[in-house]
Order: C-alpha cells, then structure tokens, then sequence
C-alpha cells in the first residue's frame, strides 16, 4: 500500500509504516489541484490542517482506503462522502488529549491568580499585590461540555481539587468517577466555570452565543480549547464587559483560519486596521488570556499523535 503524507509529522510515523511494508511518500509544498492529479496512486494520505478534503479531491482518490489525520478533529474532511465511498477515517484524540487537559488547567490557574499581568507589571517594576490579589478553585463548580477523550483529560487533571465537576454530552451514560454528568441546564444553573471540550460541528458551530450565555444563573470564567467557532467573539465580548463572563482563557479564536497576522496590518487605502473590533477588546483584556491553538501542541503529543496514527494504520491494514 502506498501512503502519502501531505504535512510534517513526528518522524517515527514514517519510519514505523515504512517497517510494517508500507511506501510512503511526502509531498509538503505542492497545491491541492496538484495533489488532485496523482492522488489517485494512493491507498492512503495522511494529513493535519494543510487544506479541506471536499467531495472534488475525494472522487480523485480513486484507490483511496484510508485518511489519517493527525489531531483530534474531522472538520476539514467531507466525512459523511469519504464514508460513503469506503474510505477508513482515522484521527488521535488519544495523543493530544494529556497535553489538552493540562494547558485547559494551567489557562484557569493563570486567570484565577492574574500571572500573566502580575508578570508584566514586575517586570515595569510595578510591586501591585492587592491588585493581584487571586482567587482559589477549590469550592468552585466547573462544567465541562464535551465529555469525550480531552473532556475527560481535564477533568482527570481537576481531580486534585475540592470541586465539583459536573460534564454535559449528547451522548447518553458518558460520565465517571471524575464528572457527573447532567443536563445543560443544571449546568448552566450551577457551575463558576464553563470549558468547552466539543468538536466543530452545526451544532457546536456559534454555541456560545449571547441567549447561551444569559441562560447560566451564576457569572463565570469561560475555557476554550476546542473550536474558534464555537464562540461568537463578539458576544463574548458583551458578556465581559458586563461581567456575565468573568474571564476568559482562550487557545482558540473564531478569526484563526484566516490569515491571522494579517489581523494586524493597516489596510493602506483607509489607514485602519482590519482587525475585527471585539478581537480588539480581547487581546487589550487583562481578564483574557490568549494562546496561539497550542493546548495539545507539545513535544511529548506530537510523539503520542503518530504514534496512535501508525497503531491504528496497522490494527486496520496489516
């Protein structure tokens, strides 16, 4: 079988396929419509976010068996076509999952005790302790929606505190020893804090919107490792100003599959900037703090994500 790889990964991937007799090739700079033409020689391609597999690129994937994408998510895959034509999708939640749960607590921590503004104004020499002055988790509620491998990783890593988790989930008989799981109302009436741990799908698409948030009794700090597009930023916004949301930790933004750096240039006919007004507010907030899409981004994942790729590649082909 003949496998081609369109993005870079951790180099045992290649290596362990090319043990178990498989041919691999790589090709990380040609277009799409190039890939298109020769995509047909393959039994398989594997890939991260390099572009979307639309129904065109899938019906030239003549001989194709199988796509691995290394990363949690299917969302830049036609899956509901590639099934229907009998090719074998592969993903590795198992492989980001530990790094996810981590950041998704380390992001809490930092807001609760304000250590990337307290860190800044040091280093002004600004010595401002009741200003920083922190707040504890433990007697907190947090609510987590998506109960699925990351969902369940974060609640693992909260496991050391005097809380109380609570999880909501389409899918029925999810919860553990680690959440409760509950109706979205419940949680909503209960919980300090909401991570979101969902994939990008119509559902979760524009979830967090203003009627989401005003539907939650108590103000609360919002977690977003997830999907950009699973918050409507603007709302967001509105939501801080106001205090229904205390805070904000977010790793991923609703603008980041633009081109993001263009965000910060000055369009040359009006002189402004085209970056949107509430992602404004939110990188000059001192209750939000922002991550370039990194939770499940670390050396040890980047191994664990191939590695889950090959394993599942050889308990499927060979």
């Amino acid at each position: 079988m003949k496998i081609l790889h369109l993005d870079t990964n951790h180099p045992l991937l290649i290596n362990q396929l090319n043990e178990l007799g498989f041919i691999n090739h790589e090709d990380y700079t040609s277009s799409k419509a190039e890939i298109e033409q020769k995509i047909h020689e393959y039994d398989g391609f594997i890939i991260r976010s390099r572009f979307s597999i639309d129904k065109k690129f899938l019906d030239a994937a003549t001989s194709m068996k199988f796509i691995g994408r290394v990363g949690a998510g299917l969302e830049n895959i036609d899956c509901e076509y590639a099934e229907s034509k009998g090719i074998y999708l592969i993903t590795a939640p198992e492989g980001n999952r530990n790094a996810v749960g981590e950041h998704s607590l380390g992001m809490l921590l930092s807001l609760f005790n304000k250590l990337n503004k307290a860190d800044r104004e040091v280093r002004e020499g600004k010595w401002l302790r009741e200003d920083n002055r922190g707040i504890e988790l433990d007697g907190k509620t947090v609510g987590l929606i998506g109960y699925g491998n990351m969902g369940k990783a974060f609640a693992k890593k909260l496991r050391g505190f005097d809380i109380h988790v609570l999880c909501y989930d389409i899918k029925p008989n999810v919860g553990d020893e680690n959440a409760k799981q509950v109706s979205l109302k419940e949680l909503q009436n209960k919980v300090d804090i909401l991570s979101l741990h969902t994939p990008q799908t119509p559902l979760t698409t524009n979830m967090v919107n203003m009627e989401f948030i005003n539907h939650f009794t108590k103000s609360f700090w919002l977690i977003n490792t997830a999907r950009g597009k699973s918050v409507v930023s603007s709302d967001l916004v509105l939501a801080l100003k106001s205090g229904k949301i205390l805070g904000a930790g977010l790793d991923v933004l609703e603008y980041e599959k633009a081109s993001f750096e263009n965000l910060f240039k000055t369009d040359v006919t009006s002189n402004a900037m085209q970056m949107p007004e509430a992602f404004q507010y939110l990188i000059r907030a001192e209750n939000v703090l922002l991550t370039p899409h990194v939770a499940g981004w670390t050396f040890e994942s980047k191994e664990k994500l191939a590695q889950t790729i090959v394993s599942k590649i050889k308990l499927k082909f060979c």
